[in-house]
């Protein structure tokens, strides 16, 4: 009995999801908007009140992350994606791309600083690549920055004593380590590169009917747990503990 109602909600589900979908459908240009601007009032994901670039910081890397300049992420996505086929693809590795990238920049000074004798002109001034050390001092700052603020945020949550909180960053972290089992960290961390530099243009362009669609499966969930609870969980019977007292 139990299985049967169980599966008429779930099949109750499917067919609400499609009669929702088939209505949005045939809605008209005018109700449609009309109905997108009051979901855009009301309800918005995670309880967002401010625009997209302005929760990924309003700077330069959240126009790299909303494709403001198509050129810039479209290279970095480009490089990324480069540098993941030639580790995972082509299965080179970190210190032979190093060694051959050396090899190439040392030939290529090679044949600058001799083609001036072989053409019989006068020698040019081969130019030099210096690194500067603010560079690595930046990039160790903000990379010590970084691990600290989340060092931070797993210790806040882990001493403030809200349980929700606690939950769902340890089965995030759960995840994380069940994804991480499945594929190598540079999989991942290409995975995450992609993920950040296209769900948030996605959200941002269709931020009203990713919000309705989003808060209308909920509101179904919910009606159909509300069922779920009156008509099985409520049933099951439970056990009724008394305190002894001791004399």
């Amino acid at each position: 009995m139990p299985e049967k109602i169980t599966e008429d909600l779930f099949n109750n589900l499917v067919e609400t999801i499609a009669d929702s979908v088939s209505k949005q459908k045939s809605v008209s240009i005018f109700e449609e908007e009309k109905s997108n601007s009051v979901v855009s009032g009301f309800n918005r994901l995670f309880g967002r009140q401010r625009p997209v670039h302005h929760i990924l910081g309003g700077g330069k890397s959240a126009d790299v992350l909303l494709w403001r300049n198509k050129k810039i992420s479209a290279t970095f996505l480009a490089s990324a994606t480069l540098i993941w086929v030639l580790f995972e693809w082509l299965n080179y590795h970190f210190l032979t791309l190093i060694c051959f990238a050396l090899v190439l920049g040392m030939l290529a000074q090679f044949v600058w600083s001799n083609a001036s004798g072989l053409l019989n002109r006068s020698s040019s001034q081969v130019p030099r690549l210096v690194l500067p050390d603010e560079l690595f001092v930046s990039i160790g700052r903000s990379v010590g920055a970084e691990v600290n603020r989340g060092l931070q945020y797993l210790q806040d949550v882990a001493c403030q004593g809200n349980l929700k909180q606690f939950l769902v960053v340890a089965v995030s972290l759960w995840v994380a380590a069940v994804i991480g089992s499945w594929c190598n960290f540079l999989t991942v961390l290409y995975i995450g590169f992609v993920a950040a530099h296209t769900l948030p243009v996605l959200y941002e362009r269709y931020d009203e009917q990713i919000d309705g669609f989003v808060y209308n499966m909920l509101d179904q969930f919910h009606n159909h747990y509300k069922k779920l609870d009156s008509g099985v969980l409520s049933k099951i019977p439970k056990g009724k503990f008394k305190l002894k007292k001791h004399d």
